[in-house]
């Protein structure tokens, strides 16, 4: 799945190799090592790495696109979409990079994101969301885009699973 979307302020892509300095930023941010957890990406050619087992398993159920700015081109975050073997429907997510929370980029992004999935592809009928129970910010972004709570997993009491469905 290849999306390139277009907001008032933003542009979301494919994730490339070329943006291997912005996720080396990324996935050691506080954020990402507390809610998602450490990715042992260390240097720049951990970070191509990781990348590149994303690029490996395009087309086999898993998206990550990168959101920037439409004018500076400097990236914010990543939107994803993955088929977990361990969940029975898609699962969407978001991070962002901290100087760019709090402005609303990875609402519009995320907004985008899921709006292109559920109107371009007939065959998702329910995506969810999950994330940590104490991830407020998170959540609360969940809920704006229109999930609702629907589970705790119960192997691991600590995540939630929010779910939407298509209308």
């Amino acid at each position: 799945m290849h999306l390139n979307l277009e907001t008032n302020r933003l542009i979301i892509r494919p994730i490339s190799i070329d943006d291997h300095g912005f996720i080396l930023k990324l996935v050691n941010t506080e954020g990402w090592l507390k809610y998602i957890g450490d990715m042992n990406v260390n240097n720049d050619q951990d970070a191509k790495n990781y990348i590149q087992k994303i690029l490996d398993r395009e087309g086999k159920g898993c998206f990550y696109g990168v959101f920037e700015d439409k004018h500076t081109k400097i990236p914010m975050g990543i939107v994803t979409f993955l088929n977990r073997e361990t969940q029975a429907y898609p699962d969407m997510g978001f991070a962002t990079l901290p100087q760019f929370e709090g402005f609303g980029y990875t609402l519009e992004a995320s907004q985008a994101f899921l709006d292109k999935l559920l109107s371009d592809h007939n065959d998702i009928s329910k995506i969810i969301a999950i994330t940590k129970t104490d991830n407020l910010r998170s959540i609360n972004l969940i809920k704006k885009l229109g999930f609702e709570y629907f589970d705790t997993d119960v192997m691991d009491h600590q995540l939630s699973i929010y779910m939407i469905l298509k209308n």
